[in-house]
């Protein structure tokens, strides 16, 4: 059983070797696939000496991870945005569940890192509506058995909200696994833009995309932290 790690990346010089280091460190047989959107820093320096394959390709999350995919070599898919790490035994506890679920598809619990009393508690309620719902965020690093992530034609490449799209096809086919297994992902938009702002704006995202906006106008809104286009 082999596993194939993609990370989207742009302009992340910053995180992209810790990130690396997390992945190294891993028991099970793995790849790494690095898609660049074009960085201007220096992530493809950063990541060259830790990572199997660097592809550059256009800018856009869904796109990167779609085009990792088709390079992957692995049984198991996981993608992995930059600033966030893996536990040491995250592949491990992976190898135990396809060992038991051949053809299956989830995501870990989630720790938020970050000095906001609040984000232990954003952190808790995101695993709790995730195993409610069956849709996972990209924080929470999906994986996906390769075959079935074929089956349902990948990513669709929109501007947002890719991973709960993708997630909206998967759980038609199975519920997804909820592993207890704690990523550690940064907290960093959450205090750049002010954490209550962010659950806010997050929801608005959810609801609205819901109600047909267009993930580019949503796109926009995250980028920027705002409610509202002005």
């Amino acid at each position: 059983m082999n596993f194939s790690i993609i990370i989207p990346t742009l302009n992340e010089a910053d995180n992209i070797q810790s990130c690396l280091q997390s992945v190294q460190a891993q028991n099970q047989p793995h790849e790494i696939i690095i898609v660049d959107a074009g960085s201007m820093d220096n992530t493809i320096e950063n990541a060259r000496p830790l990572a199997d394959k660097i592809i550059r390709f256009d800018k856009g999350r869904a796109t990167q991870m779609n085009k990792g995919a088709k390079y992957a070599s692995g049984d198991i898919l996981l993608f992995l945005h930059a600033d966030t790490h893996l536990p040491t035994n995250a592949l491990d506890s992976l190898s135990q569940l396809f060992k038991q679920h051949h053809n299956t598809w989830g995501r870990f619990n989630i720790t938020l890192t970050g000095q906001h009393p609040l984000l232990k508690m954003i952190a808790w309620f995101m695993n709790w509506r995730s195993c409610l719902t069956g849709i996972a965020t990209g924080d929470q690093v999906i994986f996906v058995k390769k075959s079935l992530f074929e089956q349902v034609n990948g990513y669709a490449e929109i501007a947002l909200m890719e991973d709960v799209e993708l997630c909206s096809r998967l759980k038609k086919i199975s519920r997804p696994h909820c592993l207890k297994t704690r990523v550690i992902s940064s907290g960093r938009r959450w205090e750049q833009y002010g954490v209550v702002k962010v659950v806010v704006l997050m929801w608005s995202i959810r609801l609205r995309y819901f109600f047909g906006e267009a993930p580019e106008t949503l796109n926009t809104l995250y980028t920027k932290g705002k409610l509202w286009k002005t």
